[in-house]
């Protein structure tokens, strides 16, 4: 699994980019810079990008679940970029478990997708 940090000018705006399987490793990494972010700036923004991206192992998945139940209210928008149907569908079925506006695009639509969590 990779999972990137990629830099971006606004503070409260955070973009990820995963591909293969996300490990529970990952989200040891993920969870420490996410929760620094919020410590410093409140809610934040999310773009998470997924390119060859094929789910979460069991472990993971795991800490997914105790990631969205901690972190409920912490994002204020979710943008959910990939190209495949599931990963569309995914968009819709993590809206329960967040108070954040959450939207799909495709790959193609990334700039969009960056200038939507830019919106006020």
């Amino acid at each position: 699994m990779t999972l990137t940090f990629n830099e971006t000018n606004e503070a409260s705006v955070i973009y990820v980019t995963v591909s293969g399987k996300l490990t529970k490793e990952d989200y040891e990494q993920f969870v420490p810079r996410f929760e620094k972010d919020i410590q410093e700036n409140g809610k934040v923004r999310i773009l998470f990008h997924m390119q060859d991206f094929h789910g979460w192992q069991a472990s993971a998945l795991w800490e997914d679940i105790k990631f969205d139940m901690k972190h409920f209210s912490d994002i204020e928008r979710l943008a959910i970029v990939g190209d495949k149907k599931w990963q569309k569908g995914m968009s819709i079925f993590c809206k329960p478990f967040t108070t954040a506006k959450v939207q799909f695009f495709d790959s193609q639509e990334i700039e969009k997708a960056k200038a939507w969590l830019l919106e006020s």
